[in-house]
Protein backbone atom coordinates (compact mmCIF):
# COMPACT_ATOMS: atom_id res chain seq x y z
CA UNK A 1 0.00 0.00 0.00
CA UNK A 2 1.62 3.09 -1.16
CA UNK A 3 2.11 6.11 1.37
CA UNK A 4 3.50 9.06 1.17
CA UNK A 5 6.31 9.80 3.32
CA UNK A 6 9.14 7.26 4.92
CA UNK A 7 8.14 4.35 7.02
CA UNK A 8 10.36 3.58 9.48
CA UNK A 9 10.02 -0.05 11.16
CA UNK A 10 12.16 -1.57 14.39
CA UNK A 11 13.91 -4.73 14.20
CA UNK A 12 11.48 -6.22 16.78
CA UNK A 13 8.80 -5.20 14.74
CA UNK A 14 9.67 -7.00 11.80
CA UNK A 15 10.88 -10.64 14.06
CA UNK A 16 7.12 -10.29 15.39
CA UNK A 17 5.21 -10.01 11.42
CA UNK A 18 7.71 -12.66 11.01
CA UNK A 19 6.49 -15.05 13.86
CA UNK A 20 2.78 -13.96 13.00
CA UNK A 21 3.30 -15.10 9.30
CA UNK A 22 5.10 -18.50 10.80
CA UNK A 23 8.45 -17.59 9.73
CA UNK A 24 9.75 -15.35 6.72
CA UNK A 25 11.79 -18.19 5.22
CA UNK A 26 9.24 -20.72 6.04
CA UNK A 27 6.28 -18.67 4.51
CA UNK A 28 8.39 -17.30 0.92
CA UNK A 29 9.30 -20.63 0.04
CA UNK A 30 5.46 -22.58 0.54
CA UNK A 31 2.60 -21.87 -2.30
CA UNK A 32 -0.45 -20.13 -1.62
CA UNK A 33 -3.68 -22.02 -1.03
CA UNK A 34 -5.82 -23.25 -3.83
CA UNK A 35 -8.10 -21.25 -5.90
CA UNK A 36 -10.86 -22.76 -4.25
CA UNK A 37 -14.29 -21.44 -6.08
CA UNK A 38 -16.58 -19.65 -4.05
CA UNK A 39 -19.37 -21.33 -2.76
CA UNK A 40 -16.92 -24.31 -2.44
CA UNK A 41 -16.19 -25.60 1.08
CA UNK A 42 -13.90 -28.55 2.50
CA UNK A 43 -16.38 -29.87 5.27
CA UNK A 44 -20.19 -30.31 5.21
CA UNK A 45 -23.16 -31.47 7.21
CA UNK A 46 -25.76 -33.52 6.30
CA UNK A 47 -28.95 -34.29 8.30
CA UNK A 48 -30.31 -37.70 7.77
CA UNK A 49 -33.98 -37.99 9.56
CA UNK A 50 -32.88 -37.34 13.16
CA UNK A 51 -28.91 -37.66 13.40
CA UNK A 52 -26.29 -34.71 11.35
CA UNK A 53 -23.54 -36.62 9.70
CA UNK A 54 -19.65 -35.06 8.86
CA UNK A 55 -18.49 -35.03 5.28
CA UNK A 56 -14.86 -34.16 5.13
CA UNK A 57 -12.03 -32.52 5.32
CA UNK A 58 -9.51 -34.67 3.21
CA UNK A 59 -6.87 -33.24 1.26
CA UNK A 60 -7.53 -31.18 -1.83
CA UNK A 61 -11.16 -31.42 -1.98
CA UNK A 62 -13.54 -29.10 -1.73
CA UNK A 63 -17.67 -28.77 -2.03
CA UNK A 64 -20.98 -27.19 -2.74
CA UNK A 65 -24.44 -28.75 -3.49
CA UNK A 66 -25.64 -28.60 -7.08
CA UNK A 67 -29.26 -26.75 -5.71
CA UNK A 68 -28.72 -24.98 -2.72
CA UNK A 69 -29.60 -26.85 0.65
CA UNK A 70 -29.87 -29.69 -1.53
CA UNK A 71 -26.80 -32.14 -0.70
CA UNK A 72 -27.81 -35.48 -2.33
CA UNK A 73 -25.62 -34.14 -4.90
CA UNK A 74 -22.72 -32.17 -4.68
CA UNK A 75 -19.62 -30.38 -7.48
CA UNK A 76 -16.43 -31.02 -6.21
CA UNK A 77 -13.10 -29.67 -7.06
CA UNK A 78 -9.82 -31.26 -6.42
CA UNK A 79 -6.59 -29.68 -5.99
CA UNK A 80 -2.82 -30.82 -5.83
CA UNK A 81 -2.75 -30.13 -2.19
CA UNK A 82 0.78 -30.08 -0.24
CA UNK A 83 1.67 -32.04 -3.79
CA UNK A 84 0.02 -34.61 -1.97
CA UNK A 85 -1.51 -36.64 -4.97
CA UNK A 86 1.27 -36.35 -7.70
CA UNK A 87 4.62 -34.66 -8.27
CA UNK A 88 4.09 -33.74 -11.98
CA UNK A 89 1.94 -30.65 -11.22
CA UNK A 90 2.91 -27.57 -9.63
CA UNK A 91 1.23 -27.49 -5.63
CA UNK A 92 -2.23 -26.38 -5.64
CA UNK A 93 -2.86 -27.32 -9.39
CA UNK A 94 -6.53 -28.60 -9.85
CA UNK A 95 -6.99 -32.14 -10.69
CA UNK A 96 -10.40 -32.99 -10.55
CA UNK A 97 -13.62 -31.54 -10.54
CA UNK A 98 -16.43 -33.73 -10.70
CA UNK A 99 -20.05 -34.89 -9.01
CA UNK A 100 -20.45 -36.81 -5.76
CA UNK A 101 -23.82 -38.50 -5.20
CA UNK A 102 -25.29 -39.11 -1.43
CA UNK A 103 -25.62 -42.98 -1.15
CA UNK A 104 -26.29 -45.44 1.78
CA UNK A 105 -24.62 -48.31 1.37
CA UNK A 106 -26.77 -51.41 1.83
CA UNK A 107 -26.72 -53.22 5.08
CA UNK A 108 -24.79 -56.31 4.86
CA UNK A 109 -22.91 -58.30 7.20
CA UNK A 110 -19.19 -56.74 7.43
CA UNK A 111 -17.99 -54.96 10.22
CA UNK A 112 -17.05 -51.20 9.06
CA UNK A 113 -13.42 -51.27 9.52
CA UNK A 114 -12.26 -47.76 12.25
CA UNK A 115 -8.74 -48.85 12.55
CA UNK A 116 -7.58 -45.58 11.12
CA UNK A 117 -8.86 -41.95 9.90
CA UNK A 118 -9.87 -43.21 6.66
CA UNK A 119 -10.11 -47.31 6.27
CA UNK A 120 -10.35 -48.59 2.59
CA UNK A 121 -11.97 -51.02 1.54
CA UNK A 122 -11.24 -52.39 -2.34
CA UNK A 123 -13.76 -53.80 -5.04
CA UNK A 124 -12.22 -56.91 -4.59
CA UNK A 125 -12.99 -57.20 -1.18
CA UNK A 126 -16.30 -55.37 -0.67
CA UNK A 127 -19.70 -56.79 -0.83
CA UNK A 128 -20.94 -57.04 -4.02
CA UNK A 129 -24.20 -54.78 -2.75
CA UNK A 130 -22.19 -51.91 -1.88
CA UNK A 131 -20.64 -52.03 -5.46
CA UNK A 132 -23.74 -52.43 -6.83
CA UNK A 133 -25.14 -49.35 -5.04
CA UNK A 134 -22.92 -46.91 -7.70
CA UNK A 135 -25.32 -43.96 -9.87
CA UNK A 136 -25.31 -44.99 -13.51
CA UNK A 137 -22.73 -44.56 -14.98
CA UNK A 138 -21.00 -47.16 -13.03
CA UNK A 139 -17.79 -47.08 -14.99
CA UNK A 140 -17.58 -43.95 -14.17
CA UNK A 141 -18.53 -43.59 -10.29
CA UNK A 142 -15.63 -45.54 -9.18
CA UNK A 143 -14.80 -44.21 -5.07
CA UNK A 144 -17.35 -44.26 -2.22
CA UNK A 145 -16.03 -42.04 0.68
CA UNK A 146 -18.35 -42.11 3.79
CA UNK A 147 -19.86 -39.57 5.61
CA UNK A 148 -19.26 -39.96 9.67
CA UNK A 149 -20.85 -39.44 13.03
CA UNK A 150 -19.60 -38.71 16.77
CA UNK A 151 -19.48 -42.77 17.03
CA UNK A 152 -17.37 -43.30 13.99
CA UNK A 153 -18.00 -43.84 10.04
CA UNK A 154 -21.49 -44.81 8.51
CA UNK A 155 -23.18 -46.85 5.65
CA UNK A 156 -24.00 -43.27 4.61
CA UNK A 157 -21.40 -41.44 1.95
CA UNK A 158 -20.97 -40.11 -1.53
CA UNK A 159 -20.15 -41.80 -4.68
CA UNK A 160 -17.58 -39.58 -6.83
CA UNK A 161 -17.00 -39.19 -10.21
CA UNK A 162 -13.69 -37.74 -11.46
CA UNK A 163 -13.26 -35.92 -14.46
CA UNK A 164 -9.56 -34.96 -14.62
CA UNK A 165 -8.67 -31.68 -15.73
CA UNK A 166 -5.15 -32.24 -16.84
CA UNK A 167 -2.40 -35.58 -17.10
CA UNK A 168 -0.57 -36.60 -14.45
CA UNK A 169 0.69 -39.32 -12.84
CA UNK A 170 -1.72 -40.40 -9.68
CA UNK A 171 1.20 -41.82 -7.46
CA UNK A 172 0.61 -40.41 -4.24
CA UNK A 173 3.16 -37.60 -4.39
CA UNK A 174 5.44 -40.66 -4.71
CA UNK A 175 4.19 -42.34 -1.89
CA UNK A 176 3.36 -45.32 -4.08
CA UNK A 177 4.45 -46.71 -7.23
CA UNK A 178 2.80 -49.11 -10.04
CA UNK A 179 1.99 -52.03 -7.67
CA UNK A 180 -0.43 -50.33 -5.50
CA UNK A 181 -4.35 -50.11 -6.88
CA UNK A 182 -3.90 -46.02 -6.47
CA UNK A 183 -1.23 -45.54 -9.35
CA UNK A 184 -2.44 -45.00 -12.65
CA UNK A 185 -1.95 -42.64 -15.39
CA UNK A 186 -4.61 -39.99 -15.36
CA UNK A 187 -5.56 -38.32 -18.74
CA UNK A 188 -8.20 -35.23 -18.98
CA UNK A 189 -11.82 -36.22 -18.82
CA UNK A 190 -13.61 -38.97 -17.01
CA UNK A 191 -11.27 -40.99 -15.12
CA UNK A 192 -12.58 -44.84 -15.35
CA UNK A 193 -9.01 -45.92 -14.00
CA UNK A 194 -9.79 -44.10 -10.88
CA UNK A 195 -8.99 -46.69 -7.97
CA UNK A 196 -11.80 -48.70 -7.14
CA UNK A 197 -11.89 -47.69 -3.73
CA UNK A 198 -14.87 -47.28 -0.51
CA UNK A 199 -12.99 -45.65 2.13
CA UNK A 200 -15.07 -45.50 5.68
CA UNK A 201 -13.80 -41.84 7.61
CA UNK A 202 -13.67 -42.20 11.00
CA UNK A 203 -13.14 -38.05 11.19
CA UNK A 204 -10.11 -35.72 12.23
CA UNK A 205 -9.64 -36.13 15.58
Amino acid sequence: MAQSGKIFVSAAAVALLCLLASGCEQSAGRAAGPDVPRGYVSQIRVEQQDRVLSFGPFVGYYFRPEARGDFTRLQFVCFNEQNFYTDDLPENAKLFEGTAVLTRLPDVDFSLPDSGRINPVYFPEAPARWTAARPEPGDAFLHFHSCYDTQGPVLTGYWFRHEAVAAFTYDMGGRVGPQSPLYHEVVPGTDKDFARIIEFDSGPE
